[in-house]
């Protein structure tokens, strides 16, 4: 099983990620450039798995280059605060 088969799978994943590229100091624009070029690679060359990530597809593909580079961000932040909140418990 992939981790695109699951949206939750997908997230905890990603949240990972970013948490390994903040601790080893990336800046936090660096991050969003990254999750836009993740962002672009999977509209082009993944099928959607699940409703979310056809709905991110979607979004994906109706938005400019300025659109896509907020919602990439938007990503990062969702599993930022998925991170900060688990961080807490």
């Amino acid at each position: 099983m992939s981790i695109l088969d699951n949206f939750s799978d997908w997230k905890a994943f990603l949240g990972d990620r970013v948490e390994q590229a903040k601790q080893a100091g990336m800046e936090s624009e660096t991050l969003q450039n990254v999750a836009y070029q993740i962002g672009s690679y999977l509209s082009e060359q993944v099928d959607p798995k699940n409703d979310q990530e056809r709905l991110l597809k979607q979004l994906w593909d109706a938005g400019d280059q300025q659109q896509q580079q907020a919602l990439a961000t938007l990503m990062v932040k969702l599993v930022q605060n998925r991170n900060d909140a688990n961080a807490g418990s």
